[in-house]
């Protein structure tokens, strides 16, 4: 496999359509909203379901969610000693030993080599030595997305229609909440960096992994709160620049697709209610694919 040579940008516009594309633990599990009334996405969530498919496209991977553990390790320490083996914090403050073990761990995981990762080696009891980290920088940055318009957030009240104890007598009726987002268009930007692609072997055939992933990114990713075909990409952006620094910045490059709703008297109900225009880049152009 080649390694990557040349800068990536990319834009990936995610449509959601009564679903929650992620909860916040610390609000009721309500869709994730900023002040503004904007819906976001955080950068987990949404590295999250691109391992999930790095996974279903047939892709070792490090970082496993439980209810995706296929290969019998439930922690990540016993999944690295299995593929890796054993060692121990003292033999790790050896340059030449991290610089093994990160080259063995890239090459065995897609997700290490493309978002970095942090092995923590704990001392031997009673040894005086000092714990160490090896961290990883991966060269696929993800941002937090937020939608092009303020979203609003519906609310469902519902109860269990079943005991789940047979001494529990008032759980038959007891209520609960749905939340989720009537509509909302939301923008997933991110760029692959050559110079750390260096550094962990990313290839070229590695971001062709990550273009499949991104156009394809809520298959098989339904759930209560996000039933089937509620969440879709629309549209991705696609920018491959001609050297490895790139010929703009990331920030001149996402800024360059303008997005605008058509009627701003009414609000949103689907990707068509929006223009798309892009502001030309000379010498750099995007592939624009259709999303799943």
């Amino acid at each position: 496999m080649s390694i990557l040579s040349h800068k990536i940008d990319f834009i990936a516009l995610a449509a959601v359509g009564h679903a929650n594309p992620n909860g916040d633990p610390l609000d009721g599990n309500r869709p994730r909203t900023v002040y503004s009334g904007l819906g976001e996405m955080s950068d987990v969530c949404i590295k999250r379901k691109i391992r999930n498919r790095m996974q279903d496209l047939g892709y070792e991977i490090f970082v496993k969610s439980d209810d995706r553990c296929d290969d019998g390790y439930p922690t990540l320490k016993d999944r690295a000693e299995q593929a890796l083996g054993k060692v121990d914090a003292k033999a790790m403050k050896n340059k030449d030993a991290k610089d093994v073990y990160v080259k063995k761990a890239c090459a065995k995981w897609l997700d290490v080599r493309s978002f970095g990762q942090i092995f923590p080696f704990k001392p031997e009891k009673g040894s005086g030595d000092k714990g160490v980290s090896i961290a990883v920088r991966g060269p696929v940055s993800i941002h937090q997305a937020f939608s092009i318009s303020p979203v609003e957030v519906e609310s469902l009240q519902i109860t269990k229609s079943v005991n789940a104890d047979p001494g529990d007598e008032k759980g038959s009726n007891r209520m609960g909440s749905k939340h989720m987002v009537a509509f909302g268009l939301y923008e997933i930007k991110g760029a692959i960096n050559v110079q750390l692609a260096e550094k962990t072997g990313f290839s070229e055939e590695d971001a062709e992994v990550i273009k499949e992933c991104l156009r394809t990114l809520f298959v098989n990713d339904a759930s209560a709160a996000r039933p089937e075909g509620s969440m879709y990409v629309h549209k991705l952006f696609w920018w491959k620049h001609a050297n490895k620094s790139g010929q703009y910045s990331s920030a001149k490059v996402h800024g360059s697709l303008k997005i605008k709703l058509k009627d701003s008297n009414h609000a949103p109900m689907s990707p068509d209610d929006y223009t798309y225009m892009l502001e030309e880049l000379p010498g750099l152009k995007p592939e624009v694919l259709d999303g799943v």
